[in-house]
């Protein structure tokens, strides 16, 4: 088996449609700049909160990028 080395970030999507969405827009947002993604985890959610109402979806995911 190849050894490999992996270059790990941490992304933060944001939607106010859902989760999915926001994973959608760091995964879409970040391969503009990032090649090789491979791996994500999805290790936090959260929601932007206004007058007690959730108004965003907020989720942060660490990436691995590596060959």
């Amino acid at each position: 088996m190849a050894e490999s080395v992996y270059k790990i970030i941490e992304l933060v999507g944001t939607s106010t449609v859902s989760w999915e969405d926001a994973a959608k827009n760091a995964v879409e947002t970040a391969s503009k700049t990032l090649r090789d993604l491979h791996i994500a985890e999805i290790t936090k959610l959260d929601t932007k909160l206004e007058e007690g109402k959730g108004e965003a979806l907020l989720e942060e995911k660490p990436w691995a990028n590596g060959r």
